[in-house]
């Protein structure tokens, strides 16, 4: 079976999902990549070893039995301005943020579209992606995305209605969690840590909290209330959590980010 894969678009989450394959038994000559950028195309040679094409890559596209579109929302029209005709019986893997399957159909005349959000984890192996396909995709094409998705983390069949939520929680999630990281890092220094002590806490915190999360099969209300005694050091600091509206800080800037997708898809 062919597997060969043209990125067009070889920016961080492209290289971070090339590196995957590469790493969970793709070879490196079933992989081929382009984009106009020669910065892009020098970075992503770098992370995959793969050779970048800067200008249209007739022949990788001939050899591809799936294209994947990994270019901004912006550039998308423009991008595949120049594959008229020629993209139509390719499997068509999109993680452009906001763009329909209809609209994806309408621009590249393929039938087998599965559009994909992944998050920037995918750099190490643990990516949280969400995925929908159009009715025409094969059972086939749906073993390759397994294969794909597999190699970068875990992933989540959803209806297309709802990627832009995703796109608000886990797309644009790992921003969130990061500036938490840094506010809990500036909590400590503040408080009388070392720089380097409080950050390394800090994020070993959050990864053995999600990892608790995730082995336990518990509600997070539930352990929550574990860690917080009545009265004590917890109790007061989840009281000035609610007192500022974190949670609900929280909820609003996943529905924006959700509405800003849903925004850059009709544009």
């Amino acid at each position: 079976m062919n597997n060969n894969i043209l990125f067009i678009g070889a920016g961080k989450m492209a290289a971070a999902i090339a590196g995957g394959m590469l790493g969970k038994g793709f070879a490196a000559a079933q992989i081929g990549a382009f984009d106009i950028s020669p910065q892009a195309a020098a970075n992503f040679t770098a992370a995959t070893g793969v050779k970048v094409e800067t200008r249209r890559p007739d022949n990788l596209l001939t050899q591809a039995a799936a294209v994947v579109i990994a270019v901004k929302p912006q550039q998308l029209t423009n991008a595949l301005r120049d594959y008229s005709g020629r993209l139509a019986d390719k499997l068509i893997i999109s993680i452009v943020a906001g763009t329909a399957v209809a609209r994806l159909q309408e621009l590249t005349g393929a039938t087998r579209i599965i559009r994909v959000m992944p998050n920037t984890p995918a750099l190490v192996g643990q990516a949280a992606s969400a995925w929908c396909a159009s009715p025409g995709t094969t059972e086939t094409d749906l073993k390759l995305l397994g294969r794909i998705l597999d190699s970068i983390g875990a992933a989540w069949k959803v209806d297309e209605k709802l990627l832009d939520a995703v796109t608000g929680l886990s797309g644009s999630g790992p921003a969130y969690v990061l500036d938490f990281i840094q506010a809990l890092a500036d909590g400590g220094v503040n408080a009388g840590l070392p720089r380097d002590t409080a950050l390394a806490l800090a994020v070993q915190t959050v990864l053995g909290t999600a990892e608790l999360l995730l082995k336990s099969g518990r509600h997070p209300a539930v352990l929550r209330d574990e860690v917080t005694s009545p009265g004590g050091t917890t109790a007061r600091a989840l009281a000035v959590l609610e007192k500022h509206g974190f949670k609900g800080t929280v909820i609003e800037a996943v529905l924006a980010a959700a509405a800003r997708s849903e925004e850059l898809g009709k544009k």
